[in-house]
């Protein structure tokens, strides 16, 4: 028999989970309803954008009409949007095209056919008119057509009356032309299926380049005709053929999208030399890794049979791929196996070359002059950027704005990645306000053309095929907005507002972004528990987070690319909505003159529910699922720091202040909870429960100090402590 403790929490539990299940019903509620107004949610926002009173129905007799068709891709489109708009309202139109422009809802013209791939710069750019009587989009190529449509269809919803479009006025064109994806598909496998339907997905917030990340040290997965035991020994036998990469390519420009590969070299070169140890910098044999980080393997670029190779290699792949760009990659080559190895050192002294940097100029230059011959140009990461490096080269940063700026000031073109590396688990209000062209910076008009615009970079790592979904959505739609609207678009409550309408939307197209956390916390045994606590499981992935950055490789540094990735980390997103909701009340009771009596018990009952949730997986759930026991870990910590909050919200409605020592106390609790953990999750509500444990501790100032300097002395106060270095 259970203890009573133990009864009674399961017994709570039922109304907690009901609840939760009410908290997150009324947040999507009103994502779904957004302002005052009624307006529906747009991402990205147009760059110009009136909305007007009415509304056009959608009904069974809805019809699209393009009567001067100048390109076979609006009709493909118009046939996918038509089967998007019948499988969210479930009405069968009945003749869904029309050759009648008059009787049609829907009337779109084109000026000018796109070529038959996309291109850099192309003109994207659409007017779209919605009127009660009928909408018309107008565009001068098939991508303005293309972005359009996505536009209209987000403008569909279900009102009193049934579903319609509201009636608005929209002229819009992208703020950078470069707007991506990088999708990893060395270290997990991604197979072409989510490859397509992350191209649905970026299509429909208007992104325009997935750039595949094809080799690196875990995997070669591009088959090579001219050189086929690249693929056959460096991939497990997972890789793209050269029919499925034109199918993707194919896939990808019906939907305006352009495809960059990146072929990693010189360093990131394990898959590479499995098969061809000769070409190393060190003596082999090699085998591809099966963890992470930067390996030492790199090819010898004073090798003469390294570019008879790459030669042929990138001879064969610049004929399968049309885009002019092509991505060599150049990062993190540490120096290990060029400074061991003499000939090499001999050769830049020789050569009067700087260092290990000038070696891989010298690299560079060569590769320029092979991509040279097949009318190709180089992309390549921060590293390649030295002294004799022609500016024809795109540099794509990891390093930050400042980087990209100064790259640009020297003449090179470039791409911003730092701030977009959806990988490492952060928010996405935080990717939301990085932006290439930030209003700090000083470039001149010429340089500012030189940024083209950036790419969110899923890093496979830590994802498979089930999970990557979960880690690119509904997140990249932020970094799409940015890459796409005004500057001036910043509003993080507003995107968040809109991200979850988006986030619904992008599941109709088949993202499994949301039906994933089932899937694993299936694999976790969620069905070998009572309803109960198969509910505190469930809501428990809810308010936990995965690990940020680079912890995740401490936390469970036994994790391999053979291991699957179902485990806790896998079924917790990177934006907890539960937890973002509380941070975002937590911060307004503190701001205002006075606290509010009614916040502060919306507060109180939140945190009495993570106390039972945490309870009751540290107790029931990790009974049933030992697996789980770091989970329970976790769930014990939340607990407490859930305990921890609620005496702080006690405190501030009694007016008391608890003494120093109990606030140090306090704080040393949300300490040990802050800890990495076997289960590579995190609390991500802990910094808004030590603002109120600081704020309770620092009540009786607030009078005397003023409102806004004792909300500084509140955050300061809360601050966790520095890590030991």
């Amino acid at each position: 028999m259970s203890p009573p403790r133990i009864r009674n929490s399961v017994f709570l539990l039922r109304g907690t989970a009901i609840l939760f299940v009410l908290m997150l019903t009324a947040v999507d509620s009103r994502a779904a309803n957004p302002d005052g107004a009624g307006h529906p949610a747009l991402m990205p926002l147009p760059a110009h954008l009136e909305f007007e009173s009415g509304s056009l129905r959608v009904s069974r007799d809805f019809s699209v009409a393009f009567p001067s068709q100048v390109d076979p891709r609006i009709g493909r489109a118009v046939d996918r949007a038509v089967g998007r708009l019948e499988r969210r309202t479930g009405i069968q139109f009945e003749r869904p095209t029309s050759t009648d422009a008059a009787q049609a809802a829907l009337v779109i013209r084109c000026t000018l056919a796109s070529a038959p791939y996309p291109a850099l710069g192309e003109d994207e750019s659409y007017s779209l008119i919605v009127a009660p009587g009928q909408a018309r989009l107008d565009a001068p190529t098939t991508l303005g057509v293309l972005r359009g449509l996505e536009t209209f269809l987000q403008l569909v919803r279900q009102g009193p009356s049934g579903w319609s479009a509201a009636c608005v006025r929209i002229t819009d064109r992208p703020r950078f032309p470069w707007r991506g994806l990088m999708i990893d598909v060395a270290r997990h496998w991604q197979p072409i299926d989510v490859i397509e339907r992350n191209l649905d997905g970026m299509a429909m917030v208007k992104l325009n380049v997935l750039h595949l990340h094809l080799t690196d040290d875990q995997g070669f997965r591009i088959q090579s005709l001219t050189h086929p035991e690249l693929q056959e020994k460096g991939s497990d036998g997972h890789y793209f053929t050269q029919d499925q990469i034109r199918t993707i390519i194919a896939y990808a420009a019906d939907r305006g999208i352009r495809v960059v590969p990146e072929f990693d070299v010189p360093g990131h070169a394990t898959s590479w030399v499995v098969s061809h140890p000769e070409l190393a910098s060190a003596p082999g044999p090699y085998q591809i890794e099966r963890k992470w980080g930067v390996f030492n393997p790199v090819l010898d670029p004073t090798n003469p049979g390294v570019y008879r190779l790459l030669g042929d290699f990138l001879g064969e792949m610049a004929a399968l791929f049309p885009d002019p760009y092509m991505h060599l990659g150049g990062d993190e080559n540490n120096g290990v196996q060029w400074n061991a190895n003499p000939h090499i050192q001999a050769f830049i002294r020789e050569h009067h070359l700087q260092g290990n940097e000038g070696l891989h100029t010298y690299f560079n230059q060569r590769m320029i002059a092979i991509l040279d011959k097949h009318g190709k140009r180089l992309v390549g990461w921060d590293e390649i950027l030295q002294p004799g490096l022609p500016t024809s080269s795109v540099i794509q940063s990891w390093r930050g704005t400042d980087a990209l700026a100064a790259a640009a000031r020297r003449g090179y073109s470039g791409l911003l990645s730092n701030g977009y590396y959806i990988d490492l688990m952060q928010p996405a209000g935080q990717h939301y306000l990085v932006d290439p062209l930030p209003a700090s910076s000083t470039l001149d008009a010429t340089q500012r053309a030189r940024i083209l615009g950036g790419e969110a970079t899923m890093w496979s790592e830590w994802v498979s095929p089930e999970t990557i979904d979960s880690r690119i959505w509904p997140r990249t739609a932020a970094i799409a907005e940015r890459l796409w609207s005004p500057a001036n678009v910043r509003d993080v409550d507003d995107m968040y507002r809109r991200l979850a309408v988006i986030s619904s939307e992008l599941a109709e197209l088949g993202l499994e972004h949301l039906s994933s956390r089932e899937k694993i916390l299936a694999d976790l045994g969620i069905k070998k528990l009572d309803a109960p606590e198969a509910q505190a499981l469930r809501l428990f992935a809810g308010i936990v987070e995965p690990v940020k950055g680079y912890a995740r490789g401490k936390c469970q540094p036994w994790m391999t690319q053979l291991l699957p990735l179902t485990t806790m980390a896998d079924a917790a997103g990177p934006d907890s909505t539960p937890s973002r909701g509380f941070s975002r009340s937590v911060g307004r009771l503190l701001a205002g003159p006075a606290f509010d009596v009614r916040r502060l018990h919306s507060l109180e009952r939140a945190l009495t529910g993570w106390a039972r949730i945490g309870r009751t997986m540290s107790d029931e759930v990790v009974k049933v699922l030992p697996s789980l026991a770091d989970s329970g870990a976790i769930g014990r910590q939340l607990e407490d720091a859930s305990e921890v909050g609620l005496r702080a919200l006690r405190a501030l409605e009694s007016g008391r202040a608890p003494t120093p020592d109990r606030t140090l106390a306090e704080f040393a609790v949300l300490d040990a909870a802050a800890a990495h953990n076997g289960a590579a999750v995190e609390i991500p509500a802990l910094p808004a429960i030590r603002l109120l444990v600081a704020a309770a501790g620092e009540q009786n100032r607030r009078t005397s100090l003023g409102q806004d300097a004792w909300r500084r002395l509140v955050e300061e106060r809360a601050a966790p402590p520095r890590p030991a270095r």
